[in-house]
């Protein structure tokens, strides 16, 4: 079988698991209080062109959106987040969870605009009864989106200079930021994200590592975060895992040059696709390729190869997804070019 379903298919780079192969008879402290950790830290830091930044490992998307999200907001506090969003429909409501509602905003191809969350927060204000409604607490953001696409520079700014109006913090999901920050398409670097926004994280588990992802606050984390990390169940104690693995991943730029072959094997597909005359849903510029088959075509690529079933299109066809990733084969590709 050939797996496009996702950008985790695979374990981790090799040269991640070489590190934690030399360090793993190490006797080193827990819960993210060791070199490699600190280590870690320091690159990102340095990376993200923002010395001061607090910054955690946390084990997994899902639970790094959770924490943050139900940190930086007050009890009687929503989400502004595309309806799309992963926080919105795909993580099972653990938002809602928290006792915080996802407050669901009209999007284009993923992608919430300044004008749609500035509508969304002058009507809640100018409503007589918004005392007795959920507060707008924070915004989210997905970059790149959950239908692959990217936020421009501006737009970014335009995000943030709104939270920066109504007091609110601009947190960006970057589960797949690797693979945003090397498209040829974009304007947006790491140390942009930094300045624009109030947390966002890096994302490890489908760019190259085991695990993990890297949250950063480029000013300051909220009190006792730690505390809230491990109050939901996200501490490793064994933290020594997620610190090493960053720490490789950004050491000579490792994150930046794997997150290219996602870009460069989707570019070969996108391009096989448009030949052969297949329809897209949106044309995205990273590794996820949204394409409209017909149903019983579908049925028989199940058989050889596996991928994601995205939304349906119409009563005869189907919108799928292909993801490639830091280590999907050029072969691998081709095979799927013939097959298709």
């Amino acid at each position: 079988m050939l797996y496009f379903e996702n950008d985790y298919c695979e374990g981790a780079h090799e040269a991640v698991l070489k590190r934690l192969i030399e360090t793993n008879m190490e006797k080193l402290p827990g819960y993210g209080t060791d070199k490699y950790c600190e280590s870690a830290k320091e690159k990102i830091r340095k990376a993200c062109g923002c010395p001061e930044a607090d910054v955690y490992f946390l084990v997994g998307g899902t639970q790094t959106n959770e924490v943050v999200i139900s940190s930086l907001l007050k009890r009687y506090e929503g989400v502004l987040a595309a309806a799309t969003g992963h926080i919105s429909l795909h993580e099972a409501g653990a938002i809602e969870y928290t006792g915080h509602k996802v407050l669901a905003l009209p999007h284009r191809e993923g992608k919430i605009s300044a004008g749609a969350a500035a509508e969304y927060l002058e009507t809640f204000y100018q409503d007589e009864s918004h005392e007795h409604m959920v507060f707008p607490g924070m915004v989210y953001i997905s970059h790149p989106t959950e239908y692959g696409t990217l936020y421009t520079k501006k737009e970014l700014e335009e995000l943030s200079g709104l939270c920066e109006k109504y007091h609110l913090p601009l947190f960006l999901d970057g589960a797949r930021l690797g693979y945003g920050l090397v498209s040829p398409d974009t304007d947006v670097t790491l140390a942009d994200i930094a300045r624009l926004t109030s947390a966002f994280y890096i994302g490890g588990t489908k760019v190259g590592a085991l695990c993990g992802e890297a949250v950063v606050f480029p000013g300051k984390a909220p009190a006792h975060f730690l505390t809230m990390i491990k109050q939901q169940g996200a501490l490793l104690a064994k933290g020594r895992l997620l610190g090493i693995q960053f720490a490789a991943l950004f050491t000579d730029d490792l994150y930046m040059e794997i997150g290219k072959n996602a870009i460069e094997t989707a570019e070969i597909l996108k391009k096989a696709l448009a030949e052969k005359g297949y329809r897209f849903l949106l044309a995205s510029p990273t590794n996820q390729i949204f394409v409209i088959l017909e149903n019983q075509r579908m049925e028989r690529l199940r058989e050889k190869a596996v991928f994601s079933y995205w939304e349906k299109y119409d009563e005869n066809h189907t919108v799928v997804r292909f993801a490639t990733s830091w280590a999907t084969k050029r072969e691998e590709v081709e095979e799927l070019i013939s097959l298709l």
